[in-house]
């Protein structure tokens, strides 16, 4: 955990960044602190490829990703306006 929180400061830039973008919904830590999950926008695999390779976690060989493609097909009333946006969470 120690390389991690080296690396935490950089990493939140680099999400910053791309929620500036446009690139990212949400994003937070998993509980237990054993990783994350990022939602994204629906982007191509190779977008979404080069994107998590730029993440300071990746380049530091401190993270590593799995990414879970999804549709959804049902929401809360809350989130309907995103119901077409959400499709890749990455964990």
């Amino acid at each position: 955990m120690e390389e991690v929180d080296f690396v935490l400061p950089d990493h939140a830039k680099w999400l910053e960044k791309h929620f500036q973008a446009g690139d990212f919904l949400a994003a937070g830590r998993r509980n237990p602190r054993t990783g994350g999950v990022i939602i994204t926008r629906p982007m191509s695999r190779g977008k979404l490829d080069a994107v998590l390779a730029s993440d300071p976690f990746a380049v530091a060989h401190v993270a590593s990703y799995e990414v879970i493609e999804f549709s959804a097909t049902r929401t809360a009333p809350e989130v309907r306006l995103l119901n077409e946006a959400v499709e890749h969470t990455v964990v």
